[in-house]
């Protein structure tokens, strides 16, 4: 069974941090990009960032670019999201996500990706 498992979400304070990790079992995602997704309170799922296969490239949605940082441990299969200088409206369940595309580009389309974990929760106060 294909698994992502998110951790790390939690309650923060204004202008905090936090880490999210992501653990792939089931499936080795080294060659293959990975995303972070995320929905608020009455909102749609929106594209928050985004890695290809290598880890060389990266894509951030506008309104999170300069506070967070998608990274990938291939030999952990994990991927991280660090999120820095938090904002209430950052307030969502976040997502990851994994493609199935082998040595595939970042993309920030929910279509790009075959696999989905539950969603850890992040609240941010002010």
């Amino acid at each position: 069974q294909v698994e992502l498992v998110e951790s790390g979400g939690g309650l923060v304070q204004a202008g905090g941090s936090l880490r999210l990790s992501c653990a792939a079992s089931g499936e080795n995602f080294s060659p293959y990009p990975m995303g972070w997704f995320r929905q608020g309170p009455g909102k749609e799922r929106e594209f928050v960032a985004t890695i290809n296969w290598s880890g060389e490239r990266t894509f951030y949605a506008d309104s999170v670019k300069g506070r967070f940082t998608i990274s990938k441990d291939n030999a952990k299969n994990t991927v991280y999201l660090q999120l820095n200088s938090l904002k209430p409206e950052d307030t969502a369940v976040y997502y990851c996500a994994g493609s199935s595309v082998w040595r595939g580009p970042a993309s920030g389309s929910m279509a790009s990706y075959s696999y989905w974990g539950q969603g850890t929760q992040v609240t941010v106060s002010s």
